[in-house]
């Protein structure tokens, strides 16, 4: 029996932790050029209160002042990855923001833990791609327009009327992100909803949230919303 010589073709080898770091950081100074100066801000002001607690504190002991700004460093390095993360998470928005499904792409990955949403909308205008999506949380029922103010601020009542009809002592908002002045910029969905105020328990939560999936439809003619963490720097021409 011949054997077969064909070999299997091999997975492409995923990159490492260091190089996904580094090409985080490449696609967020292209697009945020603040990003190095606010993060070797955060990186320096650690470090100086290490040294200066060295000083201070130490008391002459080498051991001691070797720690202290060791820790300063430390965390000095931790306050720079949590700079690079927010910034990269501003960046990837960035690039995607005016897409037909950039909310929900927010809110498939980055609602607190007292939201829920669905990256998928509940209303679409198959012409001009404009998009209501829903979010359910403490504060009640939030609505978000996609798109041009004037058109999706419609679809937003009839939405507001439906969720009326079945949960009539529920609050109901609305936000619109799109290019009209007033709206919310993409990036700042999920503090928006955080500013909110609570007025519902977390089992009326879950109540309302079961409620509202007798509303669901089959899915709309929309992309689903785009991973903003998965997207890769675009190759220079």
């Amino acid at each position: 029996m011949a054997r077969n010589t064909e070999k299997t073709p091999k997975k492409p080898k995923e990159p490492g932790r260091l190089k996904q770091m580094w090409q985080v950081f490449k696609m967020t100074r292209r697009y945020d050029s603040h990003a190095v100066w606010i993060m070797a801000l955060g990186f320096a002001l650690p470090v100086v209160v290490g040294v200066v607690l060295a000083l201070l504190l130490a008391g002459g002991n080498v051991f001691g002042i070797v720690m202290w700004i060791l820790a300063g460093v430390l965390a000095g390095l931790l306050a720079a990855l949590i700079i690079l993360g927010r910034r990269a998470e501003r960046a990837a928005y960035k690039q995607i923001e005016g897409q037909p499904g950039a909310v929900g792409a927010v809110l498939r990955s980055s609602l607190r833990r007292s939201w829920t949403g669905s990256e998928m909308p509940i209303a679409v205008n198959g012409k001009t791609q404009d998009a209501v999506y829903r979010a359910v949380g403490r504060g009640g029922v939030v609505l978000i327009g996609e798109g041009s103010k004037t058109r999706t601020t419609k679809m937003q009542e009839d939405e507001r009327r439906k969720v009326l009809r079945i949960l009539p002592n529920v609050p109901v908002t609305f936000i619109n992100v799109g290019p009209d002045a007033g709206t919310v910029p993409l990036h700042r969905v999920p503090r928006t909803l955080g500013k909110i105020k609570p007025t519902l328990t977390k089992p009326e939560v879950l109540a309302v949230s079961n409620r509202l999936t007798s509303l669901s439809s089959s899915p709309l003619p929309i992309p689903k919303g785009i991973d903003p963490m998965r997207m890769r720097p675009q190759r220079g021409r």
